[in-house]
């Protein structure tokens, strides 16, 4: 059928219940992306763990529901499924409270897990699963074996520090902030500048990474890729809520890129998918390809 090999992707991090006031969802970054991926035909395995209890047996059913793979993800008998407790202001912005610790800051590293991220094309992990020592070091052995790193900054206050940054920054083959990220990072680490573009130069060379991401929520988002600026303004939508839109954004940007799709193109259909997210309830949305080709050329 199809003489293209699918390309593969390993997401590693957290999976977890966001908890909001009136209901709760399945969510995690790491697994919004993998989601979004396997949309887009790239075959997904996700690194996880979860607790020996009924809201991690419900993760489990809802990702086996969802065709995804879930070898790699370990039961602990210790620690309880993750759970956020989400806060949505009047605009639809969230703000988190995640309980600490849980399952997923404890994955122990496994001699298949290294062997599933060396056959992939592509690791994609965030920040938030460095807070805990257990799950950091399994990252730092992933790492090693990965043939393409993507690290989605996703900073959740108090849990980063400017070393961890740096330090996934520098191992990292392409890196996606927010605006507001960037130009944070930036100035911990001594940016004189105050243009996007500049900060993104500024980055790429401290940290020798040839392809970074910036979203600028409604404006939608620039991509740096070797040497090359590539624009999308965005797409007007009305928000209903930002939980997962920049990871559906990012799902759609690295599967299109691991395709070898167009940058432009991948772009534009990264900022699509990341507004049609923001504009329904929840991370992880179906969205139809015709809807997305409709939503960008009505």
């Amino acid at each position: 059928e199809n003489l293209i090999a699918m390309s593969k992707a390993v997401c590693y991090g957290e999976v977890l219940w966001d908890v909001f006031p009136t209901h709760k969802k399945i969510g995690g970054a790491p697994l919004n992306v993998a989601l979004r991926l396997q949309s887009f035909g790239i075959e997904v395995k996700m690194i996880s763990q979860v607790g020996k209890d009924p809201a991690g047996k419900d993760i489990k059913t809802y990702l086996e529901d969802q065709n995804m793979p879930t070898a790699h993800i370990g039961v602990n008998h210790e620690y309880d499924t993750g759970l956020v407790n989400v806060e949505l202001n009047e605009n639809g912005n969230a703000s988190y409270d995640i309980i600490y610790p849980c399952a997923w800051d404890k994955i122990p590293v496994s001699e298949q897990m290294l062997e599933i991220v060396a056959e992939s094309n592509a690791l994609i992990f965030g920040s938030l699963i460095c807070r805990d020592k257990v799950s950091k070091n399994t990252l730092m052995q992933l790492l090693d074996k990965s043939k393409f790193s993507v690290f989605d900054v996703n900073l959740r206050p108090p849990f980063y520090t400017k070393e961890t940054l740096q330090f996934l920054m520098e191992k990292a083959d392409f890196i996606k902030f927010n605006d507001e990220e960037l130009y944070m990072i930036c100035k911990q680490m001594g940016s004189p500048y105050d243009s996007l573009e500049q900060n993104i130069e500024f980055i790429s060379k401290i940290t020798k990474t040839n392809q970074i991401c910036v979203t600028r929520g409604g404006h939608g988002a620039v991509l740096f890729n070797n040497g090359y600026l590539f624009e999308n303004g965005g797409y007007m939508v009305k928000v209903i809520d930002t939980v997962g839109a920049g990871d559906s954004f990012l799902g759609t940007l690295i599967a299109n890129l691991l395709k070898g799709e167009h940058p432009q193109k991948s772009l534009d259909l990264a900022c699509a998918v990341g507004a049609l997210v923001a504009g329904s309830k929840g991370a992880n949305p179906r969205i139809e390809k015709e809807v997305i080709q409709k939503f960008m050329f009505p």
